[in-house]
């Protein structure tokens, strides 16, 4: 691979994405179903590209692209981040780090227990088939890139284009669930901040912003006259990329017989080098918003790479217990957001329900997305509740991406899958023990008029 095969294959990606934004801004059709640029990048990659028509130039490097970014997204979680007063913000954050883990161990473990419960029963499948769901549906793209990194090293190199379908598919369905949830529970008067689905702003429907509307994406930490800041940034990460490789390769050095996923290790130097810029004071210096910027760059390319490299003949072959995982998978993820969302939460139960939709089927992109056509001007406290419950969730995600393709391998697939549900069980009985839940809520939480207490 030269130079050249990099920059084309970047090339080639930015003229897909740029079609995908014009066609957002332009098509009303796509518009009404709020299609991001990077699907319908995604959508031309896979139909022009190598596993296509072979149309476009992409070089043999397509597929693997995805390793890398993985460290990109998962580095990115903890640089950057404020020291958190948890004796302050634990009350505030609480019900939605249930919910979150409840999401976390219902889809990981829902997908596995049904696979071995009744599709492989059916269907001749692999050992820790199941887990293609919570890597789709939950992970995104980014997931299933590193599920189906674990499952290559364990023998079934299959995972990956199966994961990258499942988080496809997600995607789609998150989109179409959460409008027609969205649409459903506004004509209900369940939302608390729009009251018709209609009014929305115009730049979230055609995905461009005003002059009047725009917001700034970060500051300049450092001077430019010694680095530019974007570099500055891209430079930390850099660094985690660097180390993680490095510490992944050492690893396997010493014990050849272990493989630990590359987004784990990412995580753990991107936390390493969070400390070394609290420890020396110079955590300041560097703008979350500009990680997070660098972070959602990552994923979009990931969305695209991963469905462009889909190997159709692959999914093919897998295409009914693939088709009967994922309906299950709506199902679960709408049974979830019906029953338990309004349970968990004790106001704004729809809002943060429906970032839960978005996130649990499709993307964290995508459940902010679902939540700013709900909360146009943010007025509930959804994301800021979610950034810092999600630190509390990180260490069990990355446990469950880490342990379940290794136990379902080796036969503990069916043991792994309830520990999973087991936990969701021990955390509801917590919650409602505690009073955290929503005392004698029906499925649906009344009418915003109502106080729920």
């Amino acid at each position: 691979m030269t130079v050249w095969d990099l920059a084309i294959d970047l090339g080639v990606i930015s003229v897909l994405l740029l079609i995908g934004v014009v066609l957002r801004a332009k098509v009303t059709f796509m518009q009404k179903l709020f299609i991001p640029a990077s699907i319908t990048a995604g959508v031309l990659g896979l139909t022009f590209g190598p596993n296509g028509f072979d149309l476009l130039p992409f070089s043999d490097m397509v597929s693997s692209y995805p390793t890398v970014l993985i460290a990109v997204i998962f580095g990115a979680i903890p640089i950057g981040a404020a020291k958190v007063q948890w004796k302050k913000t634990f009350g505030r954050v609480r019900n939605m780090w249930v919910y979150s883990m409840l999401l976390t161990l219902l889809m990981w473990g829902g997908g596995a227990f049904i696979t071995y419960l009744l599709i492989a029963r059916v269907s001749d499948v692999p050992d820790g088939f199941g887990l293609i769901l919570g890597a789709g549906f939950l992970g995104g793209h980014g997931t299933a890139a590193a599920i189906g990194e674990a499952f290559s090293g364990l023998g079934w190199e299959e995972a990956t284009d199966l994961g990258y379908t499942s988080a496809t598919i997600g995607l789609v369905a998150s989109i179409l669930g959460g409008l027609l949830l969205i649409k459903t529970n506004t004509k209900k008067k369940q939302t608390n901040f729009i009251s018709d689905f209609s009014d929305l702003p115009q730049e979230l429907r055609t995905g461009l912003v005003k002059k009047d509307k725009r917001v700034a994406s970060g500051e300049d930490t450092v001077s430019s006259n010694t680095v530019d800041p974007l570099f500055f940034h891209i430079a930390i990460l850099g660094v985690v990329v660097l180390g993680s490789f490095y510490l992944k390769t050492g690893i396997e050095t010493v014990f050849p017989q272990v493989s630990i996923p590359l987004l784990s290790l990412s995580f753990v130097v991107g936390l390493m080098i969070q400390m070394v810029l609290n420890g020396t004071r110079t955590n300041e210096y560097v703008d979350k918003r500009i990680i997070d910027r660098l972070s959602g760059t990552a994923t979009d390319l990931i969305v695209i790479f991963g469905m462009t490299s889909i190997n159709l003949a692959v999914v093919a072959s897998y295409l009914w217990p693939l088709l009967a995982l994922m309906v299950f998978g709506v199902i679960w993820a709408y049974c979830i957001f019906r029953f338990i969302a309004p349970r968990v939460f004790h106001q704004h139960w729809f809002e943060n329900g429906i970032f839960g939709w978005g996130w649990s089927t499709g993307t964290v992109a995508m459940g902010i997305a679902l939540l700013r056509i709900v909360d146009p001007k943010s007025e509930s406290t959804t994301l800021d509740d979610y950034a810092l419950g999600y630190v509390g969730m990180i260490p069990i995600e990355i446990l469950i991406i880490a342990l379940g393709p290794v136990m379902a391998m080796s036969g503990l697939g069916p043991v792994f899958s309830l520990i999973l549900l087991g936990g969701s069980l021990v955390l509801l009985a917590i919650a409602g023990k505690t009073g955290w839940l929503v005392p004698g809520a029906k499925a649906y939480v009344p009418n915003k008029d109502t106080k729920v207490s």
